[in-house]
């Protein structure tokens, strides 16, 4: 055994280090599709053992790749080689305190706490965390939202921000530093700060920390600008990268401090259905522009879109309504193991798949019988949830928008209201498993996180044919009112993705749209000048996460 791994051993005890292919492949594997190399993975319990794993994987020179759920759609958290140097994965979720402070009103989030680990600590003190729905069914983690600009589907709070941060960096001089901005005295050494934290340092409120967005950036204000020429949020946009923020795992965060939000007094989810892209734009301008009140979400599914995720994320429905979202992370887990032992006995992948589905094929279908009815006869879906008096401000405008002829509209029961938003934010689990259940009959996802322009009136695509006749399926869904939407692509058999890739990433720049909209650049994506340049700053030498943006994987970012 190396004399690098020993010493790993003795610094998180020999069970937190993993050495073994099998048992590392999860850990190396992307959420979507992709899997890399990685010398090791270590799970430190305490951020100073966090610390001394960073010092140790920089005295051996190391690459160092840091993750918490794994979650990411855009192979962000994960190696792709080649590289120069061993990779170190180290994996945060064991290190997932949280501490309320300002009456809860602030957050104090170690790199491991997830959405949903944050949403139950403040739900005795009526508060809610900057994200409550979708990735938060399936463990993301707090610092990874603001790590990765996610936005989420909530129409008024926007990227996931802050300025107060604990963060370590590699310099120029290929030293580790600690960078101290959570506004909080500490101390002045890393140890002493890290240790404090570690000991349950916050029990008591501290009035003088407030998470705050950038002067000037009033979301809800931007959201509501329906002519601008500009995207609403986008990964890029310079105004939301700073520290911590925008990082894309180019330095290792330890602490972030978030703002809460009050929980809702009233809620109600109204189910919308049309044929009319044009009458959806025109319903989503006029919301915006003369409700007093704005939604708190407005989700938007193609016809394909609700069946393929009501079809082939059934049983991840079920488990999320009766067992919550903690229940996914642990199942995955179990499937992923699973899978391993049969792809030995079958020669072939993703067997729970097929068994998976098989099972869930002789279920009925969940979803209630009016949202059925709606899938039938209309192209296109939007769940809007309002709260408060934006409830009546809705009741009175969509009586009056909608008639038969150009759509319908219906207010939600409360299970209506749930199965729907939860048949959304499975989709994309659900057309991972239908294309592993095609296997070798399509070839891969193309998987596109947009943001298209505030005033983007063709917001629906229509593909050319020289587009569409390599494309298997196509499937729409996003947050309509961000004017973030998500397409996902099942190609044909020996196409390639990167030349579909790049005939469509020419469409939306000539459309003026952004991307990745909510999402790491990862793998998938070439970083813009001002990001490359953000992500070179944070980490000169390379050591984090090389390889990210198009950026090179190299020391000192050479090829």
């Amino acid at each position: 055994m190396n004399e690098f791994i020993t010493n790993l051993q003795q610094l998180v005890k020999p069970k937190n280090v993993i050495t073994k292919k099998d048992k590392s492949e999860p850990f190396r594997t992307a959420y979507r599709s992709g899997v890399g190399e990685a010398l090791c993975v270590v799970k430190p319990k305490k951020l100073v053992e966090f610390w001394r794993v960073l010092e140790l994987c920089l005295k051996f020179d190391k690459i160092i790749i840091i993750q918490a759920a794994n979650t990411g759609l855009t192979q962000g958290s994960t190696p792709t080689g080649p590289y120069d140097r061993d990779v170190v994965i180290i994996n945060t979720l064991k290190m997932n305190k949280i501490f309320l402070l300002n009456n809860s009103e602030n957050a104090l989030c170690f790199p491991g706490c997830t959405l949903s680990d944050l949403e139950q600590k403040l739900r005795p003190f009526g508060r809610l965390p900057h994200s409550v729905l979708g990735s938060s069914c399936f463990g993301a983690s707090v610092v990874g939202g603001v790590c990765n600009n996610s936005g989420g589907a909530l129409v008024h709070r926007g990227p996931a921000y802050t300025e107060l941060s604990l963060f370590a960096k590699v310099n120029d001089k290929r030293e580790l530093e600690l960078i101290n901005n959570l506004g909080i005295e500490l101390g002045s050494e890393p140890l002493e700060i890290l240790e404090k934290l570690d000991n349950d340092f916050f029990q008591y409120s501290i009035s003088n920390v407030k998470a705050k967005t950038p002067e000037n950036h009033n979301y809800e204000k931007i959201v509501r600008d329906i002519n601008a020429e500009t995207p609403a949020r986008f990964n890029a946009n310079s105004d939301f990268l700073k520290d911590a923020s925008g990082c894309a795992g180019k330095v290792a965060v330890f602490a972030v401090c978030m703002d809460t939000f009050p929980s809702h007094k009233r809620l109600k989810t109204f189910y919308i259905g049309t044929n009319d892209t044009e009458l959806l734009q025109n319903l989503r301008k006029s919301i915006l522009k003369d409700f007093f009140s704005l939604p708190v979400i407005g989700e938007y599914m193609s016809q394909q879109t609700v069946e393929i995720s009501q079809k082939f994320g059934k049983d991840l429905s079920i488990v999320i309504r009766f067992l919550g979202p903690k229940a996914v992370n642990k199942l995955f887990s179990i499937k992923s193991k699973i899978d391993k032992f049969l792809s030995i006995y079958f020669k072939r992948a993703n067997v729970s798949d097929r068994i998976l589905q098989f099972i869930s094929d002789l279920i009925p279908c969940i979803l209630p019988r009016r949202i059925k009815i709606f899938k039938r006869k209309f192209e296109h879906h939007l769940i809007l949830k309002m709260e408060n008096d934006g409830i009546e401000e809705a009741r009175f405008f969509l009586g009056k928008f909608f008639n038969k002829e150009n759509g319908d509209w219906f207010e939600c029961n409360n299970q209506e209201a749930k199965l729907a938003e939860i048949n959304r934010f499975v989709t994309a689990a659900a057309i991972i498993r239908k294309k592993n259940i095609l296997d070798e009959k399509t070839g891969p996802i193309l998987a596109l996180d947009i943001a298209l322009k505030r005033n983007e009136k063709d917001w629906f695509e229509i593909l050319p044919e020289a587009i569409a006749k390599d494309i298997y399926r196509s499937f729409y869904y996003g947050h309509f009112f961000c004017h973030v939407m998500h397409h996902d692509y099942i190609l044909k058999k020996r196409t390639s993705p990167e030349k579909v890739k790049k005939k469509l990433l020419k469409i939306l720049d000539d459309k003026g749209a952004e991307y990745p909209a909510e999402h790491n650049v990862g793998r998938h994506y070439i970083a813009k000048q001002k990001l490359a340049d953000f992500y070179r700053e944070l980490d000169p030498t390379n050591t984090f996460n090389p390889g990210i943006g198009g950026l090179p994987n190299g020391r000192n970012y050479t090829t």
